[in-house]
């Protein structure tokens, strides 16, 4: 077996995996990288393997909110840039730093397991199927940086359908659509951006929700709506009214457009940041349905009793944490999502971290930076200052900090690792002040 134990192991090529690579790099921590791709760029390189993005899929927050602090995007690129602006923005900072040469590609991580335990860890034996073969390397630790958005949510539902059932993650064009009576079950963001591909290109669409949501536009005062408020943020209470307020005026109240009524306030859920389907809806060119009761042949029944035929349905329900090749007990794995510190580090396997395991309106891919620096920081620490790297560890085995923010979240799947924005970063920028002896 290769002896790279001095090396970590960066598991993908994304947004996390290129931010795991450049933090280890800039701190002179050996890394390698395994990647199931060609080249780097995640789920925006559509034609990748495990990729989950259509042909209209854009940015739901600005660049300017989202890009990495070092890199910032083009002036020449646009507020909210589309997948292909994206994958070559990805594929720019790579060349940038250097990044792709310590990639393995086409290589699918299928398993990595600790050597020893506690104190007598020797480290992580990575198996990789790579196009001569599989191998397994033995590394100092392991960062997985794999996305949260490949592994799709299935539920399951009464009765058999005989059209076309389809998950959003099988979406890829509006051909797919063309003259077909289209049902979109679910409207978050992906939901919404298929309902308004479909209402070009479908002969009838219409969208089963099971709750209320608060609707967000791109834009408001002209300019991108998450560019606005970007000083000191609000306390919870008064930054819920105020917005509440504005976003009424600028989008109205989604109820009269057949949405029920949100059971929570809003930023208490991932915001829907599309302002088109209240457009559509409001010339009538879908039509909100309620939760689904049971398919019956090519027709489905909904809760209020009615029913309805399709040709296709598309389960825009959205996606499971997805970590197959990692015992879930090393990651705390309670309920929904992991037990982690931070998000980021186990407390039962030391040498594993997890990146990009956070969700939270405007936390961008500067904050999965800050979370890459936080890892390399503490690495760095256990060489060179090993009394913070202890006192720090005492913490990962401590108590979860609040990183709600106040706001009061739903207690549902999707939102398990879900964090405020403000706290996750003040507390993750807090940490590695600390571990770099600035605290």
């Amino acid at each position: 077996m290769p002896d790279m134990t001095e090396t970590y192991a960066v598991i993908g090529a994304g947004p996390s995996g290129l931010a795991a690579a450049r933090a280890l790099q800039r701190h002179g921590i050996p890394w390698t990288g395994y990647e199931l791709a060609g080249d780097v760029g995640g789920l925006w390189d559509i034609d990748g393997p495990r990729s989950t993005v259509y042909e209209s899929a854009h940015l739901i927050s600005s660049k300017t909110t989202t890009q990495f602090a070092e890199f910032p995007m083009a002036d020449s690129a646009p507020d909210y840039p589309g997948h292909r602006e994206l994958l070559r923005y990805f594929r720019a900072y790579a060349s940038e730093y250097g990044l792709r040469d310590g990639f393995a590609f086409r290589s699918e991580v299928v398993k990595a397991e600790p050597v020893g335990t506690g104190d007598t860890a020797e480290g992580w034996d990575v198996t990789v199927n790579t196009p001569e073969g599989a191998v397994t390397r033995r590394h100092a630790g392991v960062v997985l940086a794999n996305g949260t958005l490949s592994e799709p949510n299935l539920p399951d539902f009464s009765g058999k359908f005989d059209g076309e059932v389809i998950h959003t993650s099988a979406y890829k064009r509006a051909a797919q659509l063309a003259g077909k009576r289209v049902l979109i079950v679910g409207a978050g963001n992906s939901g919404c951006d298929l309902a308004v591909d479909a209402v070009h290109h479908a002969a009838s669409v219409d969208i089963s929700v099971r709750r209320g949501y608060h609707f967000v536009p791109k834009y408001l005062f002209g300019k991108p709506a998450d560019t606005l408020n970007q000083g000191k943020p609000l306390p919870a209470r008064i930054k819920q009214a105020i917005d509440g307020r504005i976003l009424k005026l600028f989008t109205g109240d989604p109820v009269r457009f057949g949405f029920p009524e949100p059971d929570h306030r809003i930023y208490e859920s991932h915001p829907i940041v599309n302002s088109l389907i209240l457009h559509h809806l409001g010339h009538g060119d879908l039509a909100v349905r309620p939760d689904i009761s049971r398919f019956d042949g090519r027709a489905v029944e909904f809760r209020d009793g009615t029913r309805t035929d399709y040709d296709l349905v598309i389960l825009a329900t959205g996606y499971r944490l997805h970590y197959p090749f990692v015992d879930p007990a090393l990651l705390r794995w309670t309920g929904a999502a992991p037990d982690l510190y931070l998000n980021i580090f186990s407390d039962t396997a030391p040498g594993l971290f997890v990146l990009g395991m956070i969700e939270a309106s405007g936390i961008g891919w500067q904050g999965r930076a800050e979370q890459a620096e936080l890892v390399a920081s503490y690495l760095a620490a256990l060489a060179g200052a090993p009394e913070r790297a202890a006192a720090f560890a005492t913490k990962i085995h401590g108590p979860r900090p609040d990183l709600s923010g106040g706001y009061r979240y739903l207690g549902l799947d999707r939102m398990a690792y879900y964090v405020n924005k403000d706290a996750y970063r003040t507390a993750v920028r807090a940490a590695t002040a600390e571990l770099k002896g600035r605290g």
